[in-house]
Parts: C-alpha cells; sequence; structure tokens
C-alpha cells in the first residue's frame, strides 16, 4: 500500500468527521458509540481495522496516509465551525493563513 491508498473506506478515519460524512456501513449502535469515543480512541480503532485488512501485507508512507486522511476532515469542520472564516480558522489550527488556503486547495476544499 502507499500514500495515495485510503486506510479502508468503509472504516477509514476520515469518517470521523460525523458532521460531513456520517459514519456509513456502520451498525447504528456502533456510531453511537464511535460518537461518543475520543479522538485518540477511534484513530486506534481504526488503525487495529486497517492492520486487520492488511492481512500481512505490506505499507509503506503510513504516517503521510493517515495524516492526509485525517487533515481534510480537521479542516473541514473547523471551517464549518467557523462559518467559513479563514482567518479565525487559521488561528484555531495554529497555522498561518496563506498555509492554510495551500491545504484547502490540495484537498480540493476551497
Amino acid at each position: 500500500m502507499t500514500s495515495q491508498q485510503p486506510i479502508d473506506q468503509s472504516v477509514s478515519a476520515s469518517k470521523l468527521d460525523t458532521s460531513q460524512r456520517g459514519l456509513d456501513g456502520l451498525a447504528p449502535s456502533a456510531q453511537q458509540a464511535s460518537d461518543e469515543r475520543p479522538l485518540r480512541e477511534a484513530v486506534f480503532a481504526a488503525m487495529e481495522r486497517y492492520f486487520d485488512h492488511l492481512d500481512g501485507g505490506t505499507v509503506t508512507d503510513l504516517h503521510a496516509m493517515v495524516m492526509a486522511e485525517v487533515e481534510a476532515p480537521l479542516l473541514s469542520s473547523v471551517l464549518v465551525y467557523t462559518n467559513g472564516n479563514q482567518t479565525r480558522a487559521a488561528e484555531m489550527l495554529g497555522l498561518n493563513r496563506g498555509t492554510l488556503r495551500k491545504k484547502l486547495k490540495h484537498y480540493e476544499l476551497i
């Protein structure tokens, strides 16, 4: 696997953005449990599922792959929270506004 391949489309880390994407493919009880668990635990569980599905295969660029899966919904949710105000979003994220815009363009969020 490479950083260009998603972790697991049915249960990827990007599904943590429940406000935009929902938790498709998960039973209602799993949705509720996922919504209530801390982000750290949700990421850990997603990685466990990824390794289970890897089934002994090799993977490269795991860090880049996970960061790409998490960063896009993070940026999206912060923009929703700030009503699209990029200056406030950049401040919340601890980023320069130019860096934020570059990332938003990269993920095709603007």
